[in-house]
């Protein structure tokens, strides 16, 4: 009688349907940034406007730059000279000649020592002017790079793929990189959408990087997604005996909002009793 009670007991439990761990969960942008700038002015333009999608290095904004748009020009110019390099080239090359002959001609004692000598040192001022010309197109040139670079922080460009989630800057501000008015633009990323679970303890090196999941974002916004594990945390918190866990979900389509509630259903079972699968008020299959 105890061996057939231990064996019915047994059956009972082995048919017991292994239900996928079900939790609640919430979407998030991948990465929401305050767009500023790390030089002061007057904000001069804004090309877009809350809800306006956004591409990665999208010009986003620009600064009143008339006068660093000049400096930019001039040091240019300067960069581009050929002047200086080509007289001090053709002092060179006469130099040069003069100082051959004069070399020949003292040889033959045709003309004292002293013109010889003199005619080398022109010879050699000549080369040292060349160089100096040569030194101060690269130094031009350098500085053309440095004054670009200033006019290209005039620009605000997107750091990703995105929307705009406020403006709290406009056209006629000046704007403050160390003041209360240094964000011109919130930008969110919604593809992929970020989803943060909390798990509890029992869960723990049961959810590992890669795993899929689905996500049932709350109605009305519905359907089945899929999502992989990105983070796990390696930390449990003492006072709730839960830990966090990251997924990454594709949003090609941008039709899912960052901020809605949802459920995560992962492919593992918990020890004691079965989690059942999303309520009904957030499944809704597509």
């Amino acid at each position: 009688m105890r061996k057939a009670q231990v064996i019915l007991g047994a059956l009972l439990f082995a048919s017991v349907p292994a239900w996928p761990a079900s939790f609640d969960c919430l979407i998030e942008p991948t990465q929401a940034v305050e767009i500023g700038s790390p030089v002061s002015g007057l904000l001069d333009k804004v090309y877009v406007a809350r809800g306006d999608k956004v591409q990665k290095g999208q010009p986003i904004a620009t600064l009143e730059s008339q006068a660093e748009q000049a400096a930019a020009d001039l040091a240019r110019y300067k960069s581009q000279r050929t002047g200086p390099t080509m007289t001090a080239e053709s002092k060179t090359e006469f130099s040069k000649r003069k100082f051959q002959r004069r070399m020949l001609m003292a040889v033959e004692e045709f003309i004292p020592t002293q013109e010889r000598d003199d005619a080398e040192a022109e010879y050699k001022l000549a080369l040292a002017e060349l160089q100096v010309a040569k030194e101060d197109k690269e130094m031009a040139q350098i500085e053309y790079k440095h004054q670009s670079g200033l006019l290209a922080l005039r620009t605000i460009r997107s750091p990703f793929n995105g929307v705009v989630a406020d403006q709290l800057l406009y056209p006629g501000e000046v704007l403050e990189p160390s003041g209360s008015k240094k964000t011109i633009l919130k930008l969110a990323q919604l593809d992929p959408l970020r989803v943060h679970v909390i798990l509890p303890m029992a869960a723990f090196r049961k959810v590992n990087l890669g795993m899929t999941a689905q996500v049932y974002p709350e109605m009305p916004i519905g359907g089945s997604h899929s999502a992989k594990v990105k983070i796990v945390d390696k930390l449990i918190d003492a006072a709730s005996g839960t830990f966090a866990a990251f997924l990454e979900m594709p949003n090609p389509t941008l039709t899912i909002p960052a901020g809605a509630k949802c459920r995560a259903e992962f492919p593992i079972t918990l020890e004691g009793k079965p989690r059942a699968g999303p309520g009904a008020g957030t499944k809704d299959a597509h």
